[in-house]
């Protein structure tokens, strides 16, 4: 085996960009990382968009530091792979440049679209019952969020004429990047399977649904899998990026899909659960299926001819950034000052989780009865519904910040649980979850995780790579370096096991058959509050 093999993978998020390169000789090792943020922009109306130029520079920015401070010959570089968010829209011109900003999975502007779209006639589940059915038996999803990307396309069309009539692509984010890099207008399969318009035993784009959700099917770019090249590195992107020309470029995956093959859940029935700005917990199946009551679907996996059985929650790590920002940012502040941490993202985010767990490990599991609601921009399973929001519940005189913190960690937490209910209704999952995400940093919330749960709960070592690990294996995939799936996701080193205490259970219990009447109770309210 050559004795210099790296991969280059960049993890494409909503707030930031994380490179990583690593060793692919033996183990997979993490020889280097950078991380660079970038805003999110939230407008009136519920948009949610990012610059895409915003992305390439985290790319040139983040890749040049990895280059510089590894001493790392690019030659020695096999191959580059993308982990990234997923549902965005990004509308390009022939030469691949945006025509817009891209809009993030998050936005919530295209109400009236889907309304005209969908939501009408005879209907289940907000579905006309027509279309849902040919939706199910074609793509074995239904678009029936606000956040699905076709609406963003018609919100273009009805709002943006001059835009939408230029649009000579329509690219999810890793894609724009690819033909960044390379010149190609390609989709790979799971990110084709997330605009709701791919044929899932074609495994290709539907002219049914295209014609049906009203979509341009010239617009949709060639599809390939995941572990497929989709070009080469052009001379121009190679000499921004300081990178070999010629270098492949495989086609990666969503954080979906590439998060749950960095966790080592690539086996069916293996459950991992993560927890980043956004968080889900997802399962292995070898077939697709949907449940529309609770808005949970199979989608397609980056692995060919796998699943993954997937329940997600819009804000979960981003509701531990509002306590930072919002709630406990003196404390937060001084407590970083106190460890000398300077303005290097990881360490902050490190030290957060860090300070995090030393508050909320002073109360008692229940937060004393205080709950919160994780649904800061909306929420999406098990019940759809942009205007919900978070909420403290159960404040009593005597509660003090240091319970709010704990009541933030345990309601994400209590969502999870909540999927994994709504998982256990159709499939098996399994009785070790493995943890993984910033979220997952923390031993104090892998054991509130465990506690709520009711299940053991593998930590994985650096969980907040595994995205990044992911795409790695994918390119490894690709290039034959690794000759199945299991023998990648085998190397990746495990960390510590959390077993559920009883008597934390009995509380949670008790917490959690409050906190799923919550949304029910409040339903007209946020409703009225948030029209």
């Amino acid at each position: 085996m050559d004795s210099k093999q790296y991969l280059l993978a960049y993890d494409v998020g909503t707030t930031g960009m994380k490179t990583c390169l690593f060793s692919a000789v033996g183990h997979l090792e993490l020889v280097a990382s950078a991380l660079v943020k970038y805003p999110l922009y939230l407008l009136d109306g519920g948009g949610a968009e990012q610059d895409p130029e915003d992305w390439w520079k985290a790319m040139v920015s983040t890749t040049g530091e990895i280059l510089s401070g590894s001493a790392i010959d690019p030659a020695d570089i096999k191959g580059i792979s993308f982990c990234s968010q997923m549902q965005g829209l990004v509308l390009v011109d022939r030469e691949g440049n945006a025509l817009r900003n891209a809009f993030s999975y998050l936005d919530q502007r295209a109400t009236k679209e889907l309304r005209r779209g969908m939501a009408h006639g005879m209907q289940i589940e907000g579905a006309n019952i027509w279309k849902l059915l040919v939706s199910l038996s074609i793509t074995k999803a239904v678009a029936t969020s606000v956040k699905d990307p076709v609406w963003k396309y018609h919100w273009v069309k009805s709002h943006e004429p001059e835009i939408f009539s230029h649009i000579y692509k329509w690219l999810d984010v890793k894609e724009y990047l690819i033909a960044k890099l390379t010149g190609s207008f390609i989709m790979t399969e799971d990110s084709a399977f997330a605009t709701l318009l791919f044929d899932t035993k074609k495994r290709t784009w539907s002219r049914a649904m295209c014609r049906m959700l009203k979509v341009n099917p010239d617009h949709l770019p060639h599809i390939i899998q995941s572990t497929k090249q989709a070009g080469t590195m052009k001379e121009q992107a190679a000499s921004v990026l300081g990178l070999q020309p010629g270098t492949p470029v495989f086609g990666g995956g969503g954080d979906a899909a590439s998060i749950g093959i960095g966790a080592g859940a690539t086996n069916p029935g293996d459950t991992h659960i993560y927890m980043g700005t956004s968080g889900w917990l997802s399962t292995v199946v070898e077939k697709s299926m949907v449940d529309p009551a609770s808005k949970t679907a199979a989608i397609v996996s980056a692995l060919p001819g796998r699943f993954t059985y997937f329940s997600e929650l819009e804000t979960a790590g981003k509701c531990l950034e509002w306590v930072k920002d919002h709630l406990a940012l003196d404390e937060i502040n001084l407590y970083l000052e106190k460890k000398l941490i300077t303005d290097s993202p990881e360490a902050i985010a490190k030290n957060l989780y860090d300070y995090m767990a030393s508050v909320i490990d002073t109360v008692p599991p229940g937060s004393n009865g205080v709950i919160f609601t994780p649904w800061l921009h909306g929420n999406r399973c098990p019940f759809e519904d942009s205007k919900a929001r978070g909420m403290f519940f159960n404040l009593r005189l005597e509660t003090g910040k240091t319970e709010m913190i704990r009541a933030v960690t345990e309601g994400v937490c209590l969502h999870m649980r909540w999927f994994l209910e709504v998982q256990e209704r159709k499939i098996k999952t399994s009785s070790v979850i493995r943890f993984v995400g910033g979220g997952a940093l923390s031993p104090v919330t892998c054991q509130i995780l465990s506690d709520i749960l009711g299940r053991r709960i593998q930590s994985i070592e650096n969980p907040q790579n595994v995205g990044a690990m992911g795409a790695a294996i994918i390119a490894g995939l690709g290039l034959g370096i690794y000759q199945s799936e299991k023998e990648a996701t085998d190397a990746i080193p495990k960390g510590r096991v959390y077993e559920p205490r009883i008597e934390s259970q009995k509380v949670y219990d008790r917490n959690y058959k409050v906190y799923t009447q919550l949304y029910r109770s409040n339903k007209k309210h946020f409703a009225a509050l948030n029209a």
